[in-house]
């Protein structure tokens, strides 16, 4: 029986039990990966830290040093497959510690922030963006993913959440978000 692991790296404001998150985590659960949930202590929130590249790359820094503590003794050698899932300013910690640390980790990118595509290269993932995040532009998302040979899913009306305000299409964003991270955790 193969031995799977899922790392999940929360954003600054959304943390681990927040939907996208939530449901992905209990995706992997029932398709046999042990779970490991990274966690931050931030003295900033998201609101402070949109828009300031100073800010940004603090943020970054204190979420991977936490992440590398919480993380130091795990022997991911161990396991046949290894995903990180990132949401936001998680993004770039999971793929810079997958690329720094060699794990050699699959990526499931929720949102991601432009500064995480530099880090993808060679890498075996799936992304989900909404055309509505301010986050991050449509046009660098669709370029890198089809540069990097990633499969890439665009949400129309779609916010950094992956949410337009209307609480049933937000319901059917989630279903149609967790169809296809389910196949990507099963392959």
């Amino acid at each position: 029986m193969d031995r799977k692991l899922a790392v999940f790296f929360p954003g600054v404001g959304y943390h681990n039990d927040k939907p996208l998150l939530y449901y992905t985590r209990k995706a992997a659960m029932q398709n046999g990966y042990e779970i490991i949930n990274v966690s931050y202590d931030f003295s900033e929130n998201a609101g402070n830290i949109k828009g300031d590249a100073e800010k940004m790359k603090a943020a970054f820094e204190t979420a991977l040093k936490q992440a590398e503590e919480q993380l130091k003794t795990v022997g991911f050698g161990k396991y046949d497959r290894v995903v990180f899932t990132g949401k936001s300013v998680g993004t770039v910690v999971a793929a810079y510690y997958n690329r720094m640390h060699k794990v050699n980790a699959d990526l499931i990118v929720l949102t991601p922030v432009p500064q995480t595509f530099d880090l993808l290269k060679d890498t075996r993932g799936i992304l989900f963006h909404g055309n509505a995040d301010p986050w991050c532009e449509n046009g660098i998302a669709e370029a890198a993913c089809n540069s990097l040979g990633i499969e890439y899913m665009m949400i129309d009306d779609a916010n950094h959440s992956l949410e337009t305000g209307n609480v049933s299409k937000d319901i059917s964003i989630i279903r149609s978000v967790l169809e296809r991270v389910e196949r990507f955790l099963a392959g």
